[in-house]
């Protein structure tokens, strides 16, 4: 009886008594098909769409190597065959170009497909119908750190819970092609298993941030810092309180960058009485006025605080005219190039045998930024006396044929000069 093939390998079947000198020879040859069969490796070169791999009878063949590298340029989406029947495993790797699919086919049965960008080995398996893919799809139970795995191919559902802890990742190995959306979620990280070396650094430059402004993306992470710049809120720091008659030179801190400046003007004299009970007039209140004013640096200033008028004296004793005199105008308050509070006018002196004299006009405060508050509300103890004007002087009298003057008018209380200063803070 002459000699039969395996299925699978091809290898020469031999009948006892047969080959009579060359059994040894067939021998070798059966040897050297184990090899390639276990061993083996071939590049093959795919020059078409369809290519079919040959395991001729007891001859080295291409379908029969161990591992088999696919190369060559694809124009097309290209599928080697193998014939059906053989059940054989291999490892092959695509080494082919082109973004088109490799399949491998066993004739009549099912493919393992490789996509257009998967430039990369498989393990495959036939079983005489159908080629199949070994993948870690295939295999059961968990999988410990120990175990070594190839890029892509751990999924959530193959870690056991905590294995993975910042010891066994390197820095920065960990990127986004390497994750699947939504794999990683907090069950899956251990506590305390991410450290700064697993995190990558952003553009923000380390240190500290007064008064900060902050850029935070989407997963919470600081992108972008820078201070801030100094605020400009309410006057901080009270640095000149002055009551006229005064004057000097105002020099601002260097820090500030802006002032709330108070200002009163001197309060005028009241007018004197004048003969035959006819009183003098009060004097005029000295202007008020806030003024909130920025500055730029460096800031020297004069500044003068206004005091307050004399009171109008008496006529000429026993001589005309009869009537009292005019109190004087209050002093003006000021800083150069912030601002100026007027003033006020003096009490009128008491008319003989008339009518008493009237009350002197307030001063004004021009380009003021507020004003028309109580005195007491902004300067607490000091303000019910200061920018006041003086009394009026009382009217004389008359007893028996004998006339008397009446008195002098009061002199009108100083202004007031309150600075405060803004220095950023």
């Amino acid at each position: 009886m002459a000699s039969s093939y395996s299925t699978d390998l091809k290898l020469e079947l031999m009948v006892t008594g047969e080959n009579s000198g060359t059994w040894g020879d067939k021998t070798n040859t059966n040897i050297n098909l184990f090899q390639q069969a276990i061993a083996g490796y071939q590049s093959i070169a795919l020059i078409s769409t369809n290519t079919t791999l040959s395991m001729t009878d007891g001859t080295i063949s291409d379908a029969r190597n161990a591992v088999i590298e696919f190369t060559g340029v694809l124009a097309a989406n290209a599928t080697v065959f193998v014939a059906s029947g053989i059940e054989k495993t291999y490892t092959i790797k695509n080494s082919t170009t082109g973004a088109y699919t490799l399949a491998l086919n066993q004739v009549g049965g099912s493919s393992v497909i490789w996509g257009t960008t998967e430039k990369n080995i498989k393990g495959v398996y036939l079983n005489g119908t159908n080629a199949n893919v070994i993948d870690i799809s295939t295999l059961g139970g968990a999988i410990s750190t120990s175990t070594a795995l190839g890029d892509f191919v751990v999924g959530v559902n193959e870690l056991m819970t905590s294995a993975v802890t910042s010891f066994k990742i390197a820095s920065f190995a960990v990127t986004s092609g390497a994750l699947v959306t939504d794999s990683v979620t907090s069950f899956k990280i251990a506590s305390g298993a991410v450290g700064a070396t697993q995190l990558a650094n952003t553009n923000v430059t380390p240190g500290n941030y007064s008064r900060a402004s902050i850029t935070v993306d989407a997963q919470g992470r600081i992108t972008a810092a820078s201070a801030g710049a100094a605020s400009s809120g309410g006057m901080e720091i009270p640095t000149l309180f002055s009551v006229g008659p005064a004057s000097g030179t105002y020099t601002a801190n260097p820090a500030a960058n802006r002032l709330g400046v108070y200002m009163y003007a001197g309060g005028s004299g009241g007018g004197g009485g004048g003969a035959y009970t006819t009183n003098g007039g009060a004097g005029g209140t000295g202007g008020f006025g806030f003024y909130n004013q920025p500055i730029v640096q460096p800031f020297s200033q004069p500044y003068a605080v206004g005091g307050g008028g004399n009171g109008g004296g008496v006529g000429p004793f026993n001589s005309s005219p009869y009537n009292g005199r005019a109190g004087n105008s209050g002093g003006n308050t000021t800083i150069a190039n912030v601002g100026t509070v007027n003033g006020a006018a003096g009490g009128n002196g008491g008319v003989f045998n008339g009518n008493p004299g009237n009350t002197g006009a307030a001063g004004n405060q021009p380009g003021a930024a507020l004003s028309g508050y109580p005195k007491t509300f902004i300067l607490g103890p000091y303000g019910p006396s200061l920018g006041n004007g003086g009394s009026g002087g009382n009217g004389g009298y008359v007893i028996g044929e004998a006339s008397y003057w009446g008195n002098g008018g009061n002199g009108g209380n100083g202004g007031v000069l309150v600075v405060f200063e803004n220095i950023g803070s």
